[in-house]
């Protein structure tokens, strides 16, 4: 599990997760989101490298969206693996997050 963060050219802080978005690091991810969501009022995570997610995870993810909403702040979801995309399809929440699902070129079918 690997979190790189910085400074977006728009002044947001993005935080890149790589690794698993699973039960395992939850505890770890949580810590990492809560931070970013109260020390940013825009947000951004980048979830292109993320392999595995699990129900945790979404639930992580709600959480932050929550978090941000319940602060004024600004939650963006700006890269979303294809685990993410399935976990966030199959829940139907795509319109919750409101973030545009980025599908690469070399994935589209």
């Amino acid at each position: 599990m690997e979190f790189i963060t910085q400074t977006t050219a728009d002044g947001a802080t993005r935080l890149t997760i790589e690794g698993e978005l699973s039960i395992y690091d939850a505890a770890e991810i949580k810590r990492h989101l809560i931070e970013g969501i109260r020390g940013a009022t825009v947000f951004e995570l980048d979830l292109s490298h993320v392999g595995v997610m699990d129900s945790a995870g979404f639930q992580l993810l709600t959480l932050a969206k929550r978090e941000s909403q319940e602060l004024g702040h600004v939650l963006r979801i700006v890269g979303h693996s294809p685990a993410v995309r399935e976990v966030i399809e199959f829940f139907n929440m795509v319109a919750y997050f409101g973030d545009p699902l980025v599908i690469p070129a070399g994935e589209q079918s």
